[in-house]
């Protein structure tokens, strides 16, 4: 059984075909890395994977069940948890909070307006938890806007994990951090369980290859390249799409 199976997904924005019957088939526990040029179509295809857009064709299941007509909200309670590729968080609230309410989702306290947040001490557990695995537990009652941007990623990927995901997406996780930031990111990542599969867009190739069991390189809304890191490497349409040779 795969972990995450998408089949011939297509998009198109009006005239503008976004993706075009991309097929992926992804492995529990497998690291997948999807690089690719700006406009390759990366983001809209975790925004179909994740319910955040509804495909003009083809299929996504997770775990063998299919999900491709389901809102996101039903695949994150099917296991999905996916990052941004720009930062959408409280800057207002601690980094406690922000966790707390991304918990929320998953709870029946979503359709309780009368529920007090700072009275669950059960979420609470859980975003402190999630909090001290990347790294931020002693900062879980400092304002978010008193943090560093790369702490905010570390953040972003603590709200994914507190919803004990099956299935992780990151997007471009690495962007705008610096040479330690980058560093500190990729140990938390290589810290996952591999009960958790991971799929992560990166466009900084020297940080992100040594994460992959696979690559898929996109382009043009399709998957023009897959295979192991040296096979993707060694692909002479990897250098003419990257370099236009």
């Amino acid at each position: 059984m795969t972990a995450l199976a998408v089949r011939d997904l297509q998009k198109s924005f009006g005239g503008l075909r976004v993706t075009q019957q991309i097929h992926l088939e992804i492995a529990p526990g497998e690291r997948r890395l999807i690089i690719g040029p700006n406009g390759a179509g990366k983001t809209t295809l975790f925004n179909l994977i994740a319910g955040d857009l509804r495909p003009d064709g083809g299929s996504i299941a997770l775990f063998g069940q299919p999900i491709t007509r389901l809102p996101a909200r039903a695949r994150a309670h099917l296991g999905l948890a996916r990052t941004y590729q720009i930062i959408t968080l409280f800057p207002k609230d601690t980094l406690l909070r922000n966790v707390t309410l991304s918990l929320l989702g998953l709870s029946r306290l979503r359709w309780n307006p009368l529920a007090r947040l700072d009275r669950q001490a059960h979420l609470i557990a859980q975003a402190e938890s999630a909090l001290a695995r990347v790294g931020l537990g002693a900062m879980a009652h400092r304002s978010l806007a008193e943090t560093s941007y790369g702490e905010r990623r570390r953040v972003e990927i603590a709200m994914a994990l507190a919803q004990n995901p099956r299935v992780l997406l990151l997007d471009e996780p690495f962007a705008g951090l610096s040479i330690d930031e980058r560093g500190e990111v990729k140990a938390l990542l290589a810290a996952i369980p591999r009960d958790i599969t991971i799929v992560m867009i990166e466009h900084d190739m020297d940080v992100a290859l040594d994460f992959a069991d696979r690559i898929s390189v996109m382009h043009f809304g399709a998957i023009a390249v897959e295979g192991t890191r040296a096979e993707v490497v060694a692909d002479p349409r990897t250098k003419e799409i990257y370099l236009g040779e």
